[in-house]
């Protein structure tokens, strides 16, 4: 069985994330779905809309989704997760703003080469993130739109 591991906050849940996933899940037989911990997504990017563990619900119940956890506070190291999930590959979204190549060089100096690293297609659509969704709206709220 060739399992998959995904990452991402998933906050707002759209089309590009259900994309992503289904890219993802083509890669092999089980997905494993890492969703980002608050803490993580409050130092990294912003204040989440929605918390992790409905967050975590939300992804679960995506179809191409096998299994979901929450990801590690920032103090403890990405990588520590490794272990628990076992993948044979990391898939990372279109716009993850990942280098393929530094992380295939930290799972290697960490025992982890043999985990291959893919970054997947995005989707050819005008509203594929949260923050365009959030802007969308934002737009016709001004305009009383919404």
């Amino acid at each position: 069985m060739k399992r998959i591991l995904a990452v991402g906050v998933f906050d707002l849940l759209h089309a590009g994330h259900l994309h992503y996933l289904e890219q993802a899940k083509s890669l092999g037989d089980h997905l494993t779905v890492v969703v980002a911990h608050d803490d993580t997504v409050r130092k990294r990017k912003h204040e989440p809309v929605t918390n992790q563990d409905l967050r975590q619900r939300m992804v679960a119940g995506l179809k191409p989704v096998d299994a979901v956890v929450v990801g590690n506070p920032p103090n403890v190291p990405i990588f520590d997760i490794l272990p628990q999930i076992k993948p044979d590959v990391i898939a990372l979204g279109y716009d993850q703003e990942h280098a393929e190549d530094n992380i295939r060089t930290a799972l290697h100096d960490r025992g982890h080469g043999d985990i291959a690293v893919v970054r997947v297609e995005g989707l050819s659509d005008d509203l594929d993130g949260t923050r365009k969704i959030i802007a969308r709206i934002l737009e016709r709220a001004e305009r009383n739109e919404v």
